[in-house]
């Protein structure tokens, strides 16, 4: 069923252009940024690093973490994600010798591996880095995901992250730009029709699967 949900969003919608980001570690950096708050805010505090010349890892690296706190002050939680960009840069010179480069070049589930080691990145920071950042084939998960699942009865709510996370990869082709096209199309899906209170089930393409009507959707 997978596909043909995907088949439906990209029929309606097209490409989406996701994830935003002029390099790899930019996107690396909003991935951990993104954490608890919205892409606005993120994207403020990508463009304070930016015009300070901190994109890159060796900037980080040498920047002190009241700096870099008082740069990301828009993504909330800035001192505990000034923390979390020092420890993925330290990762990244530790494992990687500083090349990004090297570290996805390191087969998937290793790489994987060693990023959830890595403080403040969980699964789906981890996999929005390797997908997003990497090119890796690795599904994205998240609550848009979640919610949309529980709607149409193809998950309960009680699912692990893995568990969502195999169904998916199970379900479709090995195909990182397949995943990155589907992930972000239940980003789109998630905000604009599928929300939290008055969803549009009418104007979703989505529509047709879904199995029951759901109160207070128009």
């Amino acid at each position: 069923m997978l596909p043909q949900y995907y088949d439906a969003l990209f029929n309606a919608h097209g490409r989406q252009h996701w994830w935003p980001g002029k390099t790899p570690f930019e996107i690396i950096v909003g991935a951990i940024l993104v954490q608890n708050t919205n892409w606005g805010n993120a994207a403020s505090a990508i463009a304070n690093l930016r015009h300070a010349k901190l994109l890159a890892p060796s900037a980080i690296e040498r920047a002190s973490l009241s700096t870099l706190a008082r740069l990301i002050r828009p993504s909330g939680y800035f001192r505990q994600k000034a923390i979390k960009l020092k420890s993925f840069v330290k990762f990244l010179c530790i494992e990687h010798r500083g090349s990004l480069k090297a570290m996805f070049r390191t087969p998937t589930a290793t790489v994987r591996e060693q990023l959830l080691r890595v403080h403040g990145i969980g699964p789906e920071t981890a996999d929005s880095i390797l997908l997003y950042a990497g090119n890796h084939p690795a599904f994205v998960v998240d609550a848009y995901t979640r919610r949309i699942l529980q709607r149409h009865a193809i998950a309960s709510g009680k699912e692990s992250y893995e568990e969502i996370r195999g169904l998916f990869e199970k379900s479709l082709p090995n195909d990182p730009q397949l995943f990155n096209e589907f992930h972000a199309l239940i980003v789109h899906t998630g905000k604009n029709f599928c929300r939290t209170r008055a969803p549009l089930c009418s104007r979703c393409p989505l529509l047709p699967f879904l199995p029951h009507p759901i109160e207070g959707a128009r």
